[in-house]
């Protein structure tokens, strides 16, 4: 996460998130994708390496990745939908 150095009414600097606005790309066939933060693409490419590589079998690191994509979407409306439609079933 990128993060602005903001200086406190007593002096002390804190931290605070930015709020940028996510990167997308139009790909012919597919459509318009989002392009994660560069902090992210690092970590899945680091999954795809490991996982190509036999370091980690490759289930566990689609698995791994799923996950972290999943959690970073818990304010997604489209989750959150599906969700209450999976605790009301």
């Amino acid at each position: 996460m990128v993060r602005k150095a903001t200086t406190a009414s007593n002096g002390r600097t804190r931290g605070r998130a930015n709020e940028e606005q996510p990167s997308h790309i139009t790909v012919p066939v597919i459509g318009t994708l989002t392009v994660p933060p560069p902090d992210r693409l690092v970590f899945y490419g680091v999954l795809g390496v490991l996982g190509a590589l036999g370091v980690i079998e490759w289930p566990v690191a689609f698995v791994v990745g799923l996950g972290h994509y999943l959690s970073e979407q818990r304010r997604s409306p489209a989750l959150r939908q599906a969700g209450q439609a999976a605790e009301a079933a």
